[in-house]
This record gives C-alpha cells, structure tokens and sequence, in this order.
C-alpha cells in the first residue's frame, strides 16, 4: 500500500513560529494579516489555518516574544495587533540560525546524486 505524501500543514509544523516572528520583524500585524502575508510571499505553498495560527500567536505571546493590543485593521474593523518584543527579536535570531543549520543538513542528503 503506498504512503500518501505529507501535507504542506504536516511539513509547517516546525517552522510555524519562525514564520510569525518573521513576518512580525516588519511590524505589527493582526492574525489575518500574519496568514495572508505568509501564504502570498510563499505563493499559497504554506496555507496557514486558523486552528493552527491563533494557538502559536497566543503560546508566543506568554513566552513573552509578542505583545499584543487591540486596534483597527486596514478594513476599520477592531483587531487584536501583534508586534515583536525585544525577546521576540532574540528568538527570531535563533530561530533563522536553526533554521539555516537544519535546510543546509537536509539539503545534504536530499540532495546528493
């Protein structure tokens, strides 16, 4: 029996708050907005769900590595607008070196001949 291939959402999982933190280095955002800016800069190649979304902003916001206030989206409407704490940045900083660490080693194997 073949194994189906993974999802884009199963390979997400690990790379989810490196991608928030990201997108929240260029300002604050609310949710919609942190979704959107990810799945057009990506080309719909990550689809961020919302059950996956709010749960990361809301476990990122008590580590301390967000704040959150209300305000206005572009549309008028109240929303919750997250931005980077100074420990946001830091995690950011090793998230990336993670990250970096991590793709060169897969690349390695993934892309030997």
């Amino acid at each position: 029996m073949p194994i189906p291939p993974k999802t884009p959402s199963a390979l997400l999982h690990g790379t989810l708050d490196a991608l928030i933190l990201k997108t929240l280095a260029r300002g604050p955002l609310h949710g919609y907005a942190i979704a959107r800016f990810i799945e057009e800069t990506t080309g719909e190649a990550v689809l961020i769900e919302e059950g996956s979304l709010y749960p990361a902003l809301y476990r990122m916001e008590r580590r301390g590595w967000l704040e959150a206030e209300w305000g206005t989206s572009e549309l008028g409407r109240r929303a919750k607008l997250y931005r980077l704490t100074d420990a946001g940045r830091e995690r950011l900083d090793e998230e990336l070196d993670m990250w970096r660490r991590f793709s060169a080693g897969v690349s390695k194997v993934l892309l030997t001949t």
